[in-house]
């Protein structure tokens, strides 16, 4: 992974002179009329680079509409003749790459339902061996990194070089106000591991709503992905797929234009200060390791006393109390309550884990 991630090119394909790129188009191309009229509106808008349009829908129940094939990519060409603009369409099968490459489709992404299945990524990986064209890899539904990057590292091992990932959320069994949980920490680890892939945001399969879709946006650029995909429609309200994640032309142009761009500070002043708040940062992070390397040593003790003692190793009533106590201290600190049970969680499960070793330890000696 460490050699494919430092031998890999930056890409100047999503760069653009207005800030990030956009890319944006109808969930599905429902007709030539939509498709043409809802492209020439978003190639009025300087951030739009690219128009995304699904030809065919990955739908759950049979019966839906799914999409309208082969005679979408025709549009999409009329697209690209009269506007101007970039078409991009999602591949499932070998079959859909043949035929987009056969319509000079620009862009190919790939969608979250087939990157869980390394059976499928590997035959389009085949299929696209020896082909130059940019491809973006959405990730896999569950949030599972390795499936994401296992999905990268096959397509750029059939020699793809144009790869771009997009952050479209996860399925996730909890309550949310999101259709998909954005679960920041996934795609910015993606970055950390993969520096020189972008990551394109795409907020409309994150929200489901088109209420939400700011917000998100403005995060994602707040977290330097180099670009967002936001689906739009002449007609949202009517569209034969996910219309309330959909917006039109003009509302997708006033969202843009409330967007805040940050930009880097080169002044010795401000360097100065983030040095001084980073450097506070590493020393406080340093205390952390010490204070939890601390605190695992005191598990350790109890865990040679309980099992010298035959005392079980999980008491339910005091992890309780702790989680009681923990949460009542951490909330009257400023510490949000969903933060706080994930770190409570993480640190009982290592000192769970602990213990269960030196309880087998006895029984091996």
């Amino acid at each position: 992974m460490a050699s494919i991630a430092s031998t890999y090119h930056v890409n100047e394909w999503l760069k653009s002179e207005h800030g990030p790129t956009v890319i944006s188009g109808p969930c599905s191309a429902e007709t030539e009329e939509q498709v043409l009229t809802t492209a020439k509106l978003l190639a009025e808008i300087p951030q739009v680079k690219i128009f995304r349009a699904g030809i065919w829908k990955p739908r759950t129940r049979p019966g839906m509409f799914e999409g309208v094939g082969e005679a979408g990519l025709k549009w999409l060409n009329r697209v690209q003749k009269e506007t101007g603009l970039k078409v991009a369409v999602e591949v499932a099968y070998p079959a859909h790459i043949d035929l987009a490459l056969k319509y000079n489709i620009d862009i190919l992404w790939i969608g979250a339902r087939t990157v869980v299945n390394p059976f499928s990524l590997q035959e389009l990986a085949n299929a696209l061996n020896g082909v130059n064209v940019p491809v973006m890899i959405k990730n896999p539904v569950n949030p599972d990194i390795n499936l994401w990057i296992g999905a990268i590292e096959r397509i750029m091992n059939a020699g793809i070089e144009r790869i771009a990932a997009v952050h479209r959320g996860f399925y996730f069994f909890d309550k949310s106000p999101y259709r998909n949980a954005p679960m920041w920490e996934i795609p910015i680890e993606l970055k950390r591991l993969f520096p020189k892939i972008p990551v394109i945001c795409d907020p409309s399969h994150i929200c489901g709503e088109r209420e939400l879709l700011l917000g998100v946006a403005q995060k994602a650029l707040d977290l330097e992905m180099e670009g967002l995909m936001l689906e739009s429609h002449f007609d949202p309200d009517h569209a034969l797929t996910d219309p309330q994640q959909q917006v039109t032309p003009s509302e997708l142009k006033v969202l843009l234009s409330k967007l805040i761009l940050r930009e880097e500070k080169g002044n010795r002043e401000f360097e100065s200060k983030l040095e001084e708040l980073r450097s506070e940062v590493d020393k406080i992070d340093a205390e952390l390791l010490h204070i939890l390397s601390r605190r695992m040593e005191l598990v350790d003790e109890l865990g040679y006393y309980k099992r010298d003692n035959n005392i079980t190793i999980l008491q339910l009533k005091r992890w309780s109390n702790i989680v009681r106590d923990r949460l009542k201290t951490g909330l009257n600190s400023g510490l949000e309550k969903e933060f706080l049970q994930k770190l409570l969680e993480i640190v009982h499960n290592e000192s769970i884990r602990r213990q269960t070793e030196i309880y087998k330890s006895k029984k091996n000696s």
